[in-house]
């Protein structure tokens, strides 16, 4: 019976011992890859700056697009309008969804969006590839004691699409992604997801918001410059347009 014990003890200390070797060589092999995500310029308007080195699961992605999807708050859009110029000039390619963005909309009313950016390889790095893509920064209500609003924009996932081979199932994890493969491979393609270490959790946006207490002086001062050109623009038609003529015409006509 102690015999039965030991062995059994003894299987499955062997069995735990092997899980745990097989896990350290997946999160070796793993962590070769490493997403970055930037914010350049200042304000409103910004470019998303988004890199991935695939490291050494890169190579078995040989021939495959590599894309990035990134959700997208309230607080933050990307012009569709701008996107297509962009993309017709060969600059950048991502999928919006939805498609249909209203970018007058203030952040308490807009929803979120989800993009797929396509990136390309990088000529300067192995297994790297990388993307930019402009965003805008959306009004938000007037804070109290901030001039800053903060809008949090996660880590983006990686996806992988390939056509032509399969791959390894320890990094790579099939996925569900409406959007077309942008291979020249008309066959049956598969996306894969990409489990990666993000070299930042999250970046920040910052947007210049209103005071709260600065309201009145806001609509005060909107209101006087409201008719203040209103007053010059009725001043000008009457004295040189053709509103003064045919007052004239009338006046002595009676």
């Amino acid at each position: 019976m102690a015999g039965s014990l030991r062995w059994w003890g003894e299987g499955l200390l062997g069995a735990g011992l092997a899980a745990f070797l097989c896990a350290l060589r997946v999160q070796a092999v793993c962590e070769g890859a490493t997403v970055t995500q930037e914010l350049l310029k200042e304000g409103f308007h910004r470019d998303l700056l988004l890199k991935v080195e695939l490291g050494v699961t890169g190579e078995h992605a040989g021939g495959c697009t590599v894309a990035a999807r990134t959700h997208l708050p309230p607080g933050i859009y990307v012009d569709p309008y701008e996107l297509a110029s962009l993309q017709q000039h060969n600059l950048t390619k991502a999928v919006l969804i939805p498609d249909v963005v209203d970018v007058e909309a203030p952040e308490y009313l807009a929803t979120g969006l989800l993009v797929l950016l396509y990136l390309e390889p990088d000529p300067w790095c192995s297994h790297c590839f990388r993307a930019a893509l402009p965003v805008h920064g959306r009004y938000h209500r007037p804070a109290e004691d901030s001039e800053e609003a903060l809008v949090i924009l996660r880590s983006p996932e990686v996806l992988v699409c390939c056509c032509d081979n399969r791959l390894p199932a320890e990094c790579w994890k099939p996925a569900e992604v409406d959007a077309a493969c942008s291979g020249k491979n008309a066959g049956p393609c598969q996306w894969y997801n990409l489990i990666h270490k993000s070299a930042h959790e999250e970046s920040i946006l910052q947007v210049p918001v209103g005071l709260t207490q600065h309201s009145s002086m806001v609509c005060a001062v909107t209101l006087l410059a409201t008719v203040f050109c209103s007053s010059l623009i009725l001043t000008a038609v009457c004295k040189y347009g053709q509103f003064s003529e045919k007052l004239k015409e009338v006046t002595l006509g009676r």
